[in-house]
């Protein structure tokens, strides 16, 4: 499982990317692609997939009996980082790109480390426009810092200037341009390339670290962990035709911005999927209700472990640690969608399958922010639970977390969607 988590780190360097890792995963386990402006012909038993933009991910199994309710989890594909605005500009002897932040990143770890680019390019076509990935795998630019005789007072605190800061320094005068990369790259010239969407990305690979190797480091553990961990225990669990629940995974883009894309959780994505798997087999209106009734949501996104160095950063009565086991994260003011009833059905699910659950709360003098649930609950209003799993150093250019949580991640999200869910009034449920 270890070897996997890695591989969808390593290979995830965009959102575009993660979306192929993913349909490769989902190729190997049987499962059939396919496209929204498709006619969707489903056949009992069988698993689907379908991309929107390159970016966003959904793939279910079609039950054999008559859809009963719906098994859902959602995380995201997206991380903080540096988009390229422009091609390579000279100034003062050398080549610069021109980049500005995607999301909220912590700027400083950004720095003096090897980087490279890589996304999506639109080309032109005989028969019109194709979309090709790119990842430069070799180590391209830098952002580097100014040394501390220009600014002595630097480690007392620096505000750090994008604009200024952050531009990375691509080579000296006469170096290629990143247009000729591509070209290179590609196979094409520089008139076939309509547009591009291009991205930064740090060069580590995943590493183990600890004595006893307990925890890892890597770039875009948020939230490709998650997204790796649940799409693991999707596709160990789908295999199981027999529950009249459909599995379904998500893995949605532009969490790190606000979701409001057509390929985010704010958009009806999840909703036009669930109605064109129910316009594809035969149902009434009443069992669609009932469907959802019967139906339940976990977002998926990573929670701050207890900072050791800054205890008092995180509320003393919820201490989360890195190893602790599957996060549940509550919040008053609904920026969690986690209730008592929500809460204690994931609870009952964990505790059935031996899988440790903490509990995670702010500070209650910090507001915190909110993920992918809250919004998904607009447009499919069923039970949720926001989960996720400990790391630290969240929005750095690399992070930590366990890999006993990846691994509790799997055998939550497999028992989640075996379990036989069944609402027998509000608020009472049965699980088998």
């Amino acid at each position: 499982m270890i070897d996997d988590l890695f591989e969808f780190l390593r290979e995830g360097v965009t959102p575009y990317h993660a979306a192929a890792t993913a349909a490769a995963w989902l190729d190997a386990a049987g499962f059939t692609r396919l496209e929204e402006a498709d006619y969707w012909n489903l056949e009992p038993g069988r698993g689907y997939y379908i991309l929107r933009n390159g970016s966003a991910v959904a793939a279910w199994r079609v039950p054999g009996h008559a859809i009963g309710g719906w098994r859902i989890t959602a995380s995201h594909s997206d991380a903080p980082g540096w988009k390229i605005k422009a091609d390579t500009v000279e100034n003062d002897g050398c080549r610069r790109l021109s980049v500005e932040g995607y999301g909220g990143m912590n700027m400083a770890t950004w720095l003096d480390r090897p980087l490279t680019v890589a996304g999506r390019v639109l080309l032109r076509t005989e028969d019109g426009v194709e979309t090709r990935l790119v990842h430069f795998d070799r180590d391209l630019l830098v952002i580097p810092s100014l040394a501390i005789h220009m600014q002595r007072d630097v480690n007392k605190g620096h505000e750090y200037n994008p604009q200024i800061d952050m531009q990375p320094v691509w080579g000296p005068a006469d170096a290629p341009t990143l247009t000729d990369l591509l070209c290179e790259e590609l196979g094409v010239q520089p008139e076939d390339i309509l547009d591009r969407d291009l991205q930064l990305v740090t060069r580590q690979e995943p590493a183990v670290i600890g004595p006893k190797g307990e925890w890892f480091m890597a770039p875009r553990i948020d939230d490709l962990e998650c997204a790796a961990t649940t799409l693991l225990g999707f596709i160990d669990a789908a295999a199981d035709t027999d529950s009249a629940c459909a599995p379904l995974w998500l893995m949605l883009d532009n969490e790190e911005v606000g979701s409001s894309s057509r390929q985010g959780a704010a958009s009806r994505f999840v909703r036009d999927v669930l109605d064109r798997i129910l316009a594809s087999i035969p149902h009434s209106a009443q069992m669609e209700y009932r469907a959802l009734a019967n139906s339940f949501l976990l977002s998926a996104d990573n929670g701050h472990a207890t900072h050791p160095n800054f205890a008092a950063k995180s509320d003393p009565a919820a201490p989360v640690r890195l190893g602790g086991g599957v996060v549940l994260k509550y919040n008053a003011s609904q920026k969690y969608t986690t209730n008592a009833l929500s809460g204690g059905i994931f609870r009952a699910i964990c505790q059935k399958a031996g899988v440790p659950v903490q509990v995670f709360t702010n500070r209650a003098d910090e507001p915190g922010g909110s993920t992918l649930g809250n919004l998904l609950s607009h447009t499919v209003p069923v039970p949720m639970a926001d989960i996720g799993l400990a790391q630290l150093a969240m929005h750095s250019a690399v992070e930590t977390a366990a890999l006993a949580d990846a691994e509790a991640m799997v055998r939550a999200v497999a028992a989640f969607y075996r379990v036989h869910l069944r609402a027998l009034g509000d608020g009472a449920y049965t699980l088998e």
